[in-house]
């Protein structure tokens, strides 16, 4: 049987490391190591708690997206990267890279299209599949052979999601929390939804008519007042939104899986011992 292959959503996990350490952390030559130490950690546990037979991350490039040539607004109001967070970047990605793990990323595309491709090749393969990420527009991709390990909060603090978490949670299939944010939005994304219609309303309509589709072609004879007024006056955000906010499976990255080793994580400990991390 195929072995296990876990995916790291980089700067989810960067970004969910950064603000969970908030004690002064710093290298010899003063740069900070809060967000560098809360990723390595996070790797390290995740390698020992999943024990899989191949890892590697998966990161956003800083380039225009296919989803931002779509919609120009596309994550207009997320804030720059803070200059602390951005000067540990690189040391990160030195660390991945002496470990010996892959690092993938594609102009164009982003993490979560990256991780739903790898998943979705696992899927065909048989192979049992870990997507480690902060971002809930991930659980879309849950099946039964693609787990979301979801850090919640901080960097210890994580729950497993499978297509049974998200009936239990949501009451829906994974792959219709599309058709939720296709109504709600996303404010963190700047995906603009149905104006009025939130996650509450979301959920029971996609519960109720299944899809978003299925929502808009009944809203004229089923829905009444405000509700159905927005339905029917803002069909294309929401077809639009749906869109954006459904992840790329078949993302044209090339990899292969004989390349991916965890053989080589030690190779990092003396660049650690360099940033005062006694690892």
């Amino acid at each position: 049987m195929a072995g296990k292959i876990v995916l790291l959503d980089g700067y989810s996990l960067m970004y969910r490391a950064f603000h969970a350490l908030q004690s002064p952390m710093s290298a010899p030559d003063g740069t900070p190591t809060n967000a560098v130490h809360g990723f390595v950690m996070m790797l390290l546990k995740t390698v020992e708690e999943e024990k899989p037979e191949k890892l590697a991350v998966a990161f956003d490039m800083h380039a225009p997206t296919l989803r931002a040539q779509r919609y120009a607004d596309y994550k207009g109001t997320r804030k720059p990267m803070p200059d602390e967070l951005r000067a540990q970047d690189p040391i990160i990605r030195e660390l991945i890279v002496r470990m010996g793990l892959p690092i993938l990323e594609l102009a164009g595309y982003e993490a979560d299209d990256i991780l739903g491709t790898v998943s979705a090749r696992c899927e065909r393969e048989g192979r049992e599949a870990v997507l480690v990420t902060g971002d809930r527009d991930s659980f879309q991709l849950s099946g039964e052979k693609t787990t979301i390990l979801y850090t919640k909060k901080g960097i210890s603090d994580t729950v497993r999601v499978t297509p049974e978490y998200i009936k239990e949670v949501y009451g829906l299939e994974p792959k219709q929390m599309i058709d939720v944010k296709g109504l709600m939005g996303d404010a963190s994304d700047n995906i603009p939804g149905v104006p009025g219609v939130g996650e509450k309303t979301a959920l029971k309509l996609i519960a109720q008519y299944g899809s978003l589709e299925k929502v808009l072609d009944t809203a004229d004879a089923e829905q009444k007042g405000r509700l159905r007024e927005r339905l029917l006056e803002h069909r294309a955000l929401a077809e639009l939104s749906k869109e954006l906010a459904t992840i790329d499976r078949d993302v044209p990255i090339a990899f292969d899986w004989s390349e991916w080793t965890l053989d080589g994580l030690g190779g990092a400990l003396t660049r650690l011992r360099e940033l005062r991390m006694n690892a």
